[in-house]
Parts: structure tokens; sequence; C-alpha cells
């Protein structure tokens, strides 16, 4: 891509004049002893784009659109497993004079370099193109388009996302699980699992054959075997991928519980039904001693009024005969 002569942007001269410039010197005799010189490995580097243009790298090309009427940054995430060539290009189409308009490129707060800038019509391009051999080299890359309002597009390259279980792993003393972790579309060098005490993340020691079992250390997942489940096993598990350009972790809860804590529910609403019933027998038993004095009452009255009947007979039967033997 051409660069457009009425933006402004640095001026580098071409790589391959560098690279032909220090090849030339580093053959030239030197003129004091007629010796050739020794080679010297702090002598001016070589540009990273003539490396990535002989090197057996893959290519990734990706792009961003900017208007002078966008209201919001735009972003894009780049992800990477291993060192490729890189070519990230910025768009930006504006109603205005394309002269007016001042490019940069940044990684992170650091100012870049070594960036093409082009146009046709009202669209204003520009370029940067990189190679990402090691970690430090990931990151934030953003192309920076200011008139009278600045527009930003931002590339974020890292490596692949590891995936673990959002929910928490509920198992129960005694017993065996599996944590899986996976990675989609990608294939780390390696795995590691790692146990969180506290806030540190501590190594599993996958020498305890009886306890731990990792399988799938060099596929796009990897399973990790607990066995002989207690209350300590509890707690945060984390996998490690490792990749050539850095790492990625996924996370998983494990909660193991013993058999009694389903039961604890049920314990709960038995003794709940056991107090109401007790509470119920013993307010029928003291009503019913409350009522026992009345109920004395009643039967001696009735007992009282039962021997006055009967008094009031044997009374009245006496007299009958008297009367009767009157009349005779």
């Amino acid at each position: 891509m051409r660069a457009f002569p009425g933006l402004r942007g640095p001026r580098t001269p071409p790589p391959l004049l560098l690279l032909l410039l220090c090849l030339l010197a580093a053959a030239r005799p030197s003129l004091a002893d007629g010796h050739p010189p020794a080679l010297s490995f702090t002598s001016l580097p070589v540009p990273e784009e003539v490396l990535a243009k002989s090197s057996n790298l893959s290519l990734e090309r990706h792009n961003i659109s900017l208007t002078e009427h966008s209201d919001v940054p735009v972003e894009k995430t780049i992800t990477l497993q291993r060192p490729s060539n890189i070519e990230l290009t910025c768009q930006f189409t504006t109603s205005r004079d394309l002269n007016s308009v001042n490019v940069t490129w940044k990684k992170g707060d650091e100012l870049l370099e070594n960036y093409l800038i082009n146009a046709t019509g009202s669209i204003l391009y520009t370029q940067y193109m990189f190679t990402i051999i090691n970690s430090e080299q990931m990151g934030s890359y953003s192309c920076f388009f200011q008139e009278e309002k600045e527009q930003r597009g931002t590339f974020n390259v890292k490596v692949p996302e590891i995936h673990g279980k959002d929910k928490p792993l509920i198992t129960y003393v005694g017993d065996s699980t599996v944590l899986l972790c996976k990675c989609e579309d990608c294939f780390p060098l390696n795995w590691t699992w790692y146990s969180s005490n506290e806030s540190v993340q501590v190594p599993l020691d996958v020498q305890m054959k009886d306890k731990y079992v990792i399988s799938g250390t060099n596929a796009s997942e990897t399973k990790l075997k607990i066995m002989h489940l207690s209350e300590k096993d509890q707690g945060s598990y984390w996998c490690h991928a490792i990749f050539q350009l850095g790492k990625s972790e996924g996370h998983v809860e494990l909660v193991v519980l013993s058999y009694l804590v389903p039961l604890k529910p049920f314990l709960a609403i038995t003794a709940e039904v056991v107090l109401v019933v007790a509470i119920i027998l013993l307010c029928e038993m003291y009503f019913k001693k409350k009522k026992r004095p009345d109920d004395g009452k009643e039967f001696e009255q009735i007992e009282q009024l039962k021997s006055d009947d009967s008094n009031g007979i044997e009374n009245n039967v006496p007299r009958y005969r008297k009367n009767e033997s009157a009349d005779q």
C-alpha cells in the first residue's frame, strides 16, 4: 500500500534498503589491517517486516471501519495461538478534507511508527504491519483519526479463552468427580491444574495417582479426576493452557457435601411437626385439668338432687298409706 503524500505520518527508508546496507557493511574488509572485521551482534537491527517476509509464519489480516459520525470507539478481538504476521487496517470515511486528518497508531499508550497511509475518494486508509513472536507483543493496538473529533479503532490481540464451568460442581464425600476445561478450536502446548489456597494458586501434586488423574494434556480439553473426595477438597480449581504466545486460564468451583446435608431439610420439617404436635397435646392436657373441678361440682349437684328426690318419695309413701287406712 502506498503512502498518501499529502497526509501527516512518519516516513522511514525502505526496510530492504537498510538490510542491504547492513550486509554490505558487515562484509566490507577493514582498512586498518586488511583483515575482515569480526561480526557484531549489536549492529543495526533487521526490521521486523523483513523477518516476517522471510519466515513461514501465517498471515492474519484484520480491519476496522470508522466514520466521522461514530459515537463510540470500535473494538475487535484477534485470537492467536502461535507466532504470526499481522496486518491491521483502519478505514475512516469523512466528508471533510482528508489532508486535515491526523493519523497515529498506539500499542497501549506507546506511539508506533512505520505505518502506511493512503486515500481513495473520501476514504482514508492506514495500515500497520508487524510480526508477533512472543507474549510481550500481545495487547491492544489502536488507530486514531484526529480532526474536530477523535475516532479510535482498537484491535485486542490475545490468546484463546479457556472455558471451565460457570456454576459450582456439587458432589458428596467419598465419591469421585471429573473437572473439565476446554478450548474451542485451539490446541494448547500443555495443560496444568491448580487449586486455590485462599488467594494463592497451588499446583496439584500429580504424583498422587490414588487422588488425582489428569487426561488430555495435549488436546483441546483437559480433565481432572479427583477420587476419594473429602470436605477438604472443596474449593476453586484452575486450569492453565500454555500457548507459544502466553497462557490462558479457566475456573471450576467444587462443592463437597456430606450425605447428611440432603437430610437436613427433612429433619428440620420433622422436628417442626413433632414440636407442633407436642404443643397441641400439652394444651389439651392443660384444658382437661382445668375442667375437672367443675365436672366434680356438677357431679355432686346431680348426686344431691338424686338424693333429695329419693327422700321426697320416701316421705310421701307412708303418708299415702295412712290415708288409705283411715278411709277404710
